[in-house]
């Protein structure tokens, strides 16, 4: 579902007269259905910036990316837009949301991206909100006043609403308590066991040996030191 190959990214800082930093060099992995792969390495190894490549924030510079049967290196962005919406789900550090819309729509946003009727969007958001133990006293009020841990619950909650085939996850634990943390846990040793592709980045030990089947291993690129 998920395949990588020589994959390199370089970043041009024009504040500083265009030096260029490499970022990746030659990554290649897979991740098969039923897997869930963490992507381990020094801070620098380029693996918050390989899963933005992967989401089609960032454009590849050298090699190919292919995700559920979309090819990233020469898709266009309206294919990319539908691979995010049909088959990509995606959880990142941070909760990013246009600002007094309330938490159950902003979980249930996906599933009205695919034509699901309002009301059981909301259904199931307010379903998935409920096994997150976000209170229900919040699901009206918008994210953008909670704490760092509701916050990433509504994140998760949202990411993981639909079956995708494909998830990435960027730190899901983050902030989050042990009871919260364990739900989280549940959650994604659902979706592999349903089938999906999970790629993931987990600084907790804990979580990674808990639900990651394998680790990939990124190295700093010629010429960096930790």
């Amino acid at each position: 579902m998920i395949a990588l190959r020589d994959v390199g990214k370089t970043f041009t800082l024009h504040t500083q007269g265009g030096v260029s930093i490499r970022a990746l060099e030659g990554v290649s992995l897979r991740v098969s259905p039923g897997e869930c792969v963490a992507l381990t390495g020094p801070s620098g190894a380029g693996k918050s910036t390989l899963m933005r490549m992967i989401w089609g924030n960032y454009r590849l510079d050298e090699g190919e990316i292919t995700v559920a049967g979309v090819a990233l290196h020469r898709a266009r962005p309206r294919e990319i837009v539908a691979l995010r919406r049909d088959r990509m789900g995606h959880v990142s550090q941070f909760l990013r949301v246009v600002p007094r819309v309330p938490a159950r729509d902003v979980v249930a946003e996906p599933l009205r991206a695919l034509g699901c009727d309002i009301g059981e969007a909301r259904d199931r958001a307010e379903a998935m909100l409920a096994r997150l133990n976000l209170p229900r006293r919040l699901w009206d009020l918008s994210p953008t006043t909670f704490s760092g841990g509701e916050q990433q619950r509504v994140n998760i909650a949202r990411g993981l609403v639909h079956p995708f085939p494909v998830l990435l996850l960027d730190e899901p634990t983050a902030s989050l308590d042990g009871a919260n943390r364990e739900g989280v846990m549940g959650l994604i040793d659902e979706a592999r066991r349903r089938g999906a592709a999970i790629l993931g980045i987990f600084h907790d030990e804990g979580a990674r040996a808990r639900v990651c089947t394998r680790e990939v291993a990124l190295h700093l690129p010629r010429g960096l030191t930790a």
